[in-house]
C-alpha cells in the first residue's frame, strides 16, 4: 500500500513546490481555476443571473483591476527613464545613430511582415463567408453608440498635423494624458541630448534615472506577488461575460487570428535560429513568465518591467540594449496587434459584402502600419485604434459591435505575441551590438 501511494504523495509535494516557487505554474493554476469559475457564472450555465454574475465578477477581477492600475502607474515614468537610460548608456551618438535606425527599421519591416500574414489568412479562409451576415448586423442595434464614441475618440485629423503632434509641446500634459509616443519621443531627444554632453553633466541624472528604475522595480515585485489572483479574476470575469454562444459564432474568426499569430511567433522563432546564438528552447524557459502573464493581463505595457527583468536577467540583454528597445517596442512595435487589426477588418469588410481590390488592400496595409505605431499596450485600446482603418477602406465603424465581444480574447494572443516580438528584438540587437563593441 505504501509503495503505491509513494508516487502519488511525491506527486503532491513536487505540484505544491512547484506552485510555491514558480510564477509560471500559479499563473496557470489561476488561469484554470477562473476558467472554471467563469463557465459557472456565465449566463449560459443558467446557475445565476446575468445581474448575479457581473456583481460577483467585478469583485473576483478587483485583484486584477488593482495590479493593472499598479502596472500602469509606474509605467510612464519606467518608459520614460529606460529610454534615457537605454540611450545614454548606449555608447557614443555613432553607435547610437547606428542602433537607432536598424531598429526603428527592423520595427517597420516586421510590422509589414505581420500585416501581409493577416491578408493572406483572411484573404485564404475567409472566415466572414460562414458567418450568418443578417444576425451579426442586428447585433449592432444594442451598441447603436459605439461608432459615435469611438470616432469621438479617434477624430480624424490631417497627416501633417498627426506628424507634428507626436512632438510634445507639453511634456508633463503628455505624460498626464499617457499619450506614450509622444513620452518616447520626448525621452528619445532627451536621451541624445545627454549623450552629446559631457559625462560629467550628464551623471547626475542619469543616476536619478537610475533610481527612479529601481523604484519601479521593486513596485513591480510587489505586484507579482497578486499577479495569480489578478490573472483569476480577469479570466473569470472575461468567461463570464463572453459565454459560449458569442464564441461559437465567431469560431473561424477566432482560429484565423490566432493561425495568423503562431505564424508570427513561428517568423520570431525563425529570426532567433538563424540570425542569434539564442535557441528557441532557451528563448521560451527564459521567457515562459512574461508570457504567460502578459496572455492573462491582454497588455504588453502591464509586464513591461517583467520583459526588462527577463530580457536581461534570463536572455543576457545588456541594459544599454534592453532599456531602449523593449519600451520603445511596446509602444511601437504592435506587430500581433496589427496583425488582428488587419484580419478584424477584411473579416467584417466579407461581413459588410464589400469588394477588396488591390488598391483598398495596399491602402489598408499602409494605414495599418501607420495605426499600430503608437498604439496604446493597455487592454482594449486595440479595437478603438481598428476605427481608424475601418474608417480608411468605407467600412462602417460600428462593425466593431460585431467582434467586441471577443476582443478580450484575441486581445490576451496579440499581447503575448507582441512582447515575444519585443524580446526577440531585444536579443537580436545585443548580439548586434556585442559584435561592434
Amino acid at each position: 500500500m505504501n509503495r503505491f501511494f509513494y508516487p502519488i504523495t511525491q506527486l503532491s509535494i513536487h505540484l505544491t513546490k512547484l506552485v510555491e516557487e514558480k510564477l509560471y505554474a500559479r499563473v496557470l493554476l489561476g488561469l484554470f481555476l477562473g476558467l472554471i469559475l467563469g463557465i459557472i457564472l456565465s449566463a449560459d450555465s443558467g446557475l445565476v443571473s446575468s445581474t448575479t454574475s457581473s456583481a460577483l465578477t467585478d469583485w473576483i477581477a478587483l485583484p486584477g483591476n488593482i495590479f493593472i492600475r499598479l502596472v500602469q502607474m509606474i509605467m510612464i515614468p519606467l518608459v520614460f527613464a529606460s529610454v534615457i537610460q537605454g540611450i545614454a548608456g548606449g555608447g557614443s551618438a555613432e553607435q547610437l545613430q547606428s542602433m537607432g535606425i536598424k531598429v526603428a527599421l527592423y520595427f517597420v519591416v516586421t510590422t509589414v511582415f505581420s500585416i501581409i500574414i493577416g491578408v493572406i489568412l483572411a484573404l485564404s479562409i475567409a472566415p466572414g463567408l460562414y458567418v450568418d451576415a443578417d444576425k451579426m448586423r442586428s447585433s449592432m442595434a444594442s451598441e447603436s453608440n459605439l461608432e459615435q464614441q469611438v470616432l469621438s475618440e479617434n477624430t480624424s485629423k490631417p497627416i501633417p498635423q498627426k506628424i507634428s503632434n507626436i512632438l510634445p509641446s507639453n511634456p508633463l500634459q503628455a505624460m498626464m494624458s499617457g499619450e506614450m509616443l509622444s513620452i518616447v519621443i520626448f525621452a528619445i531627444i532627451i536621451g541624445i541630448a545627454l549623450v552629446s554632453m559631457p559625462a560629467k553633466s550628464a551623471s547626475p541624472v542619469l543616476d536619478l534615472l537610475f533610481s527612479v528604475q529601481e523604484i519601479c522595480m521593486t513596485i513591480t515585485r510587489w505586484a507579482m506577488k497578486i499577479a495569480p489572483f489578478a490573472v483569476f479574476g480577469l479570466i473569470c470575469q472575461i468567461t463570464a461575460k463572453v459565454g459560449f454562444d458569442a464564441l461559437a459564432g465567431l469560431s473561424l474568426y477566432i482560429l484565423t487570428v490566432w493561425a495568423g499569430l503562431l505564424l508570427l511567433l513561428i517568423f520570431y522563432m525563425m529570426i532567433l535560429t538563424f540570425l542569434t546564438q539564442c535557441t528557441v528552447k532557451k528563448f521560451f524557459l527564459a521567457c515562459k513568465d512574461v508570457l504567460l502573464l502578459a496572455f492573462s493581463m491582454a497588455s504588453s505595457a502591464a509586464v513591461l518591467p517583467l520583459s526588462l527583468k527577463t530580457a536581461e536577467e534570463s536572455l543576457g540583454v545588456r541594459t544599454s540594449v534592453s532599456r531602449f528597445v523593449i519600451p520603445l517596442g511596446a509602444t511601437i512595435n504592435m506587430n500581433g496587434t496589427a496583425l488582428y487589426q488587419t484580419i478584424a477588418t477584411i473579416f467584417l469588410a466579407q461581413i459588410f459584402g464589400l469588394d477588396l481590390n488591390l488598391t483598398t488592400i495596399l491602402l489598408l496595409v499602409t494605414t495599418t502600419v501607420a495605426a499600430s505605431i503608437g498604439t496604446p499596450s493597455s487592454p482594449g485600446a486595440g479595437i478603438i485604434i481598428l476605427a481608424t482603418i475601418l474608417s480608411s477602406v468605407g467600412i462602417p465603424v460600428a462593425g466593431i459591435a460585431m467582434i467586441i465581444g471577443v476582443d478580450n480574447l484575441l486581445g490576451m494572443s496579440r499581447s503575448a505575441v507582441n512582447v515575444a516580438g519585443d524580446l526577440t528584438a531585444s536579443v537580436l540587437f545585443n548580439e548586434k551590438q556585442e559584435k561592434l563593441v
